[in-house]
């Protein structure tokens, strides 16, 4: 009997496999890429053994409930797993019985990966290296390896490298949009195991790219936050002293104050007081931003892209969601969850997305983070898409005779950043809300366009350059492992 061959227009979405090598696992994605693990790692010119194989104890976190009052133990949860480190941030405590602390207190040297998240992060692994104790939560499973075999740094730098990705990216399972991966998957992981000596050659290597990609995020980091200062300082905008103290977080206000608006306190607080008056006490004259506006509109999440329609009444587009609005640049457009739906033709007509248009996060946000984000429509993001916006989104056009695009998408970034935009919204149902009217009441520093293009144009300088360092940063980290993994492999 002939063997099937693929058409040649089927084969860059379809592949052939034996059912001898489905494993019992009817998942596209995990026998494809099972194939092309097989392949790579039998380049090796070291052994190759599982985790199973070098593995002293496996274990799951506690699924206890943490606490922000810092009671009990500190514990660590997915999101302090970050890449290659341990980011303490953001750190909650935990009340357990000393037989549980006892149970599942970390040791220097223990692995933890992160078994639930997005496709990206799940699987992502750190050494723990605290001296203080510490528990973990049950969205972590520990891992504990004989060092006489693998050193643990050597085992996590690999597992976050190329050939570790490639395994967990193969065995996790997507279930309700989070992936997921369990013990008996990390313990079919496989390693390459070169001698004792070699591993220790190879964690100095990825050691020294860590400490120069963390001196570049520095300063790629100290580049952005600079640009605050440079605004406000440029405007003559002096940010007001914040008093903590309990007595000064009381206040009193008139019932003529209050008549007609929201019943809020940090709307007639003395700190948000303040915080208004610095921007009117610009040295430049104020305009509220709603004279400003020469178009506004709501946005439009269309229908799902494989819907049937008539094809001359709709558009495919790329639909901006507050997802995309990038904290520390502009939009972030250029990864594989943005999504593209079916606009109606008249609606886009209706919108008139045109380059230098701006985007207002309306609703969304987070415990930590303020809606009211703000974008710019750079012509880059016209090339290869038309563009839509979701309706949790919110568009504006300025008059340029007046006040420069690249400039405001700059000061109201700043405004956001400096907690003003926090006072401008709601919540409801642990939705934040961005108060429209309030927000295109706000004053609007206007120097003349000259100083505006030059402030924007510096402020602009210095994100592009702190991204570039950025960009530079993660580069020295993937050429390390790359330089690893040809020492490891057969060319």
């Amino acid at each position: 009997m002939e063997s099937y061959s693929l058409p040649e227009h089927i084969k860059p979405i379809a592949f052939l496999i034996k059912n001898s090598q489905i494993d019992g696992r009817l998942d596209p994605n995990y026998n494809r890429l099972k194939i092309e693990v097989e392949q790579e790692l039998a380049k090796s010119i070291y052994p190759v053994k599982r985790i199973k194989d070098v593995l002293s104890k496996i274990q799951y976190g506690t699924s206890s409930l943490a606490n922000t009052e810092r009671k009990g133990v500190p514990i660590l949860r997915m999101n302090n797993i970050q890449d290659d480190d341990l980011d303490l941030t953001d750190i909650k405590h935990i009340e357990l019985s000393q037989k549980e602390i006892d149970n599942i207190s970390l040791n220097k040297g223990d692995i933890l990966f992160n078994r639930t998240n997005s496709k990206e992060l799940v699987g992502k692994c750190v050494v723990f290296n605290e001296s203080e104790k510490w528990v973990y939560a049950s969205y972590i499973i520990r891992v504990v390896l004989d060092k006489t075999e693998v050193l643990p740094k050597y085992a996590s730098y690999f597992l976050n490298a190329r050939l570790g990705r490639l395994q967990v990216d193969c065995i996790s399972r997507q279930i309700a949009g989070m992936t997921n991966i369990n013990a008996e998957e990390i313990k079919s992981l496989k390693l390459i195991v070169p001698p004792i000596k070699k591993q220790e050659e190879f964690v100095a290597i990825i050691d020294e790219a860590k400490k120069k990609k963390f001196e570049l995020k520095k300063k790629a980091s100290d580049t952005l936050d600079s640009i605050d200062s440079y605004i406000l300082n440029e405007l003559g905008i002096t940010l007001p002293e914040k008093d903590t103290r309990i007595e000064a977080r009381m206040f009193q206000t008139t019932f003529k104050e209050l008549s007609g608006r929201r019943f809020d306190p940090k709307l007639f607080d003395t700190y948000s007081k303040n915080l208004f008056a610095a921007v009117e006490n610009a040295q430049y004259p104020i305009e509220p931003l709603k004279n400003l506006i020469t178009h506004s509109a709501a946005g439009d999440w269309g229908i799902d892209e494989e819907a049937e329609v008539k094809q001359d009444q709709y558009d495919t587009c790329l639909v901006i969601r507050a997802t995309e609005f990038d904290n520390l640049y502009n939009l972030k457009l250029e990864n594989d969850r943005v999504r593209y739906r079916k606009i109606k033709k008249d609606k886009l007509k209706q919108l008139d997305i045109q380059p230098y248009d701006l985007l207002i996060e309306k609703s969304g946000g987070s415990p930590d983070q303020p809606v009211g984000r703000i974008s710019l429509l750079t012509e880059d993001l016209f090339e290869n898409n038309t563009l839509c916006y979701s309706n949790f989104i919110h568009k504006i056009r300025v008059d340029i005779s007046r006040v420069d695009p690249s400039y405001l998408f700059c000061f109201l970034k700043t405004i956001h950043n400096i907690k003003i935009t926090e006072i401008m919204q709601s919540q409801t149902n642990g939705i934040r809300n961005l108060i429209m009217g309030e927000y295109f009441n706000q004053s609007i520093v206007l120097p003349k366009l000259d100083k505006q293009i030059e402030i924007g144009q510096e402020a602009n300088r210095r994100r592009f350059e702190a991204q570039r360092l950025s960009i530079v940063a993660d580069k020295v980290l993937e050429d390390a492992r790359a330089e690893i993994e040809q020492m490891i492999l057969e060319p």
